[in-house]
């Protein structure tokens, strides 16, 4: 069914994981889709590929944590495609795991910079161009870090809770000028960045956390694609700074 049909949605972190999966998921819905990556040659790859299957796909090279290059994403976005209808704001990465005593103030700067500062400014500019339009819908992607805490995770925690407080405050803004602002919190789902976790030792740490999951596995990207689709649509209309949580019950304890 095509919901999505004639509208146009934006994905940063696009070039793979959940990313790839809320692109495609935009694209079957029948949107023409803009997907934004540092890594040039994952994001036209996957651009390509989507464009193969029949898709309308835009591959946008974008460090979102450089404003200029993320001004410039959506400028690109509205001037191949005529609009921005939908934006989901899912680049991040993970902190060097450390202790709050020893934690490094470059890796501070790198982390907020991708996951808080990345999204308010992506948003940003969504926003802009969604007020000309007078509609839009936004989600941001926290984490259960977002709602957590975690050991040796603090910058991460940190910016995946400034998330939610940031969306709070635009949905508030923005709803009465027709544009939804809402959250998802990603439980543990097998990515790429879960891939590097367990390649860099966590294995178990991952383990523990998994024993923990109600449900009893790793999340899938396309579940949390589905969900970012549903509160960008009609379906959702009057859902405004929701902070849906998908993690198979782990938050519940």
């Amino acid at each position: 069914m095509a919901i999505f049909k004639d509208k146009v949605a934006l994905v940063t972190g696009a070039a793979a994981g959940i990313g790839l999966a809320t692109a495609r998921a935009f694209a079957q819905a029948g949107a023409a889709i803009a997907l934004a990556d540092w890594d040039e040659e994952a994001v036209v790859s996957a651009a390509e590929q989507l464009a193969a299957e029949g898709y309308k796909t835009l591959a946008i090279v974008c460090d979102v944590s450089d404003d200029e290059q993320v001004e410039a994403m959506v400028h690109k976005t509205v001037s191949v495609f005529g609009r921005l209808d939908a934006a989901y704001n899912n680049a991040g990465v993970q902190n060097v795991l450390a202790g709050a005593a020893d934690q490094t103030r470059e890796d501070f700067d790198r982390v907020t910079d991708i996951n808080l500062r990345g999204v308010w400014s992506s948003m940003k500019y969504e926003l802009q161009q969604m007020r000309k339009q007078g509609n839009g819908a936004i989600v941001n992607c926290s984490s259960i870090g977002g709602i957590l805490g975690g050991a040796q995770r603090g910058t991460y925690h940190a910016a995946k809770h400034g998330v939610i407080g940031l969306t709070k405050s635009a949905a508030l803004e923005y709803a009465p000028l027709g544009i939804r602002i809402n959250t998802v919190c990603p439980g543990l789902i097998h990515t790429p960045m879960a891939d590097k976790m367990i390649a860099g030792g966590q294995a178990n740490a991952l383990d523990a956390m998994l024993k923990q999951v109600p449900v009893g596995r790793l999340g899938r990207p396309e579940e949390i694609a589905n969900a970012v689709v549903w509160l960008c649509s009609d379906a959702s209309s009057l859902v405004v700074w929701h902070t849906l949580v998908i993690d198979g019950g782990y938050s519940i304890q």
